[in-house]
């Protein structure tokens, strides 16, 4: 079991920054290696943000994001950032972190055995 914990979001004005971490705890050894950020806006489907895989080589980026987000992790502290930089009001919507089973050049896979954070907002106002 993995317990993943989400901080760091808020309001933010267009063209500002935040930077979110996802906190993991429990078995993270063994499940905690590749993981990602996906979002979901109101009455929109969830969607993949982006992914980091266990090596850190690999990163993957949606195109809505790509150049403006930036994925990191410090496995000292077992935690997974997600620099947002010149945010819009399109990013508005609650933010999860999850582990995956796999990070590559076209994105993120999960599956049941897969664990997700509670969600935190992020609000852009225009």
């Amino acid at each position: 079991q993995v317990q993943l914990v989400e901080s760091g979001g808020g309001l933010v004005q267009a063209g500002g920054s935040l930077r979110l971490s996802c906190s993991a705890s429990g078995d993270t050894l063994n499940y905690y290696n590749t993981a990602g950020w996906f979002r979901q806006a109101a009455g929109k489907e969830r969607e993949e943000v982006s992914c980091i895989a266990g090596s850190d080589t690999t990163t993957h980026y949606s195109d809505s994001v790509k150049g403006r987000f930036t994925i990191a992790r410090d496995k000292a502290k077992n935690t997974v950032y997600l620099q947002m930089n010149s945010l819009k009001p399109e990013d508005t919507a609650v933010y999860y972190c999850a582990t995956l089973q796999e990070c590559t050049d076209v994105g993120g896979r999960y599956n049941a055995d897969d664990f997700w954070g509670q969600g935190i907002e992020v609000t852009v106002s225009s």
